[in-house]
């Protein structure tokens, strides 16, 4: 969208939108699939202040859309990166798709390793362990610390969209003009966790080995002299290719890949 057509948007968004967009997200968020993943949460929670926001059909679609993409972090830091893409938008319309995607991806992965670590494993582990002991010891501040850590969560759950709204609005009004370099940089960082998600995620190798009499030589330390990961790396360009082209759905991919994982494993080729 042009510059000028971005002028046309201004914040229109209140509290209450971002308060209800927020209970739609943690009702949601359990709505799991493996083609979008949270995607159709997302797409759920931000409905009505995109309606809001995008008073034209078309425009209101093609927002919705680009929300109904693949998308899976830690649920609870989630709402903070939510809530500044609606203040993105609200400011600067279909001007800032670009961004708002990439700032999505970009941001997902490192909320993922905080949230997953920290919230979800780190602090629980720690308290409960402490409120537990308390609990055998008959001391009744055990379930009240348990209850007070609860007490703190929920409360920061319920204001984490409202947070990354006004820090959201903070970048787009004093920034906007750098808005190009946002992108860019977003981009990059999106590019680069997902490079690495490849490595890190994607376990593929090949059991194969040429035998020479009685010196056997293996396939797998040769592709990893060439390059670590290579056989991942040409897993995820092909479905990457696959999808690009929108010859397969994204579910029809996944298949795919179950096939050749299963005939990989059947045939010895892939383990």
């Amino acid at each position: 969208m042009a510059k000028s057509q971005a002028q046309d948007y201004g914040p229109i968004v209140t509290k209450k939108d971002l308060r209800k967009a927020n209970y739609r997200w943690l009702m949601s968020v359990c709505t799991f699939n493996y083609q979008t993943q949270q995607g159709a949460s997302v797409a759920y929670a931000l409905s009505p202040i995109l309606r809001k926001i995008y008073k034209k059909d078309d425009d209101y679609v093609e927002a919705l859309n680009n929300h109904f993409q693949y998308y899976n972090t830690q649920p609870w830091l989630a709402a903070i990166i939510l809530g500044a893409c609606v203040a993105m938008e609200e400011r600067q319309g279909l001007g800032a798709k670009d961004a708002v995607n990439d700032f999505k991806v970009g941001t997902m992965g490192p909320l993922a390793g905080i949230g997953d670590s920290l919230l979800m494993t780190m602090i629980p582990t720690i308290m409960g362990s402490i409120a537990a002991y308390m609990a055998l010891e008959n001391n009744p501040f055990g379930i009240i610390l348990w209850g007070l850590l609860i007490g703190v969560i929920f409360f920061l759950r319920m204001h984490c969209f409202e947070f990354g709204y006004r820090q959201g609005a903070k970048v787009v009004t004093e920034y906007g003009d750098k808005i190009n370099y946002l992108t860019e940089a977003a981009s990059v960082l999106g590019i680069t966790v997902v490079g690495s998600l490849i490595g890190s995620v994607i376990s593929v190798t090949s059991p194969l080995k040429f035998q020479f009499g009685k010196v056997a030589m293996k396939i797998q330390p040769m592709l990893d002299k060439i390059l670590p990961q290579l056989i991942p790396v040409l897993l995820v360009f092909l479905a990457y290719k696959l999808i690009k082209s929108k010859k397969l759905s994204m579910t029809w991919v996944i298949l795919l890949f179950i096939v050749i994982a299963m005939f990989g494993a059947a045939f010895g080729f892939l383990g």
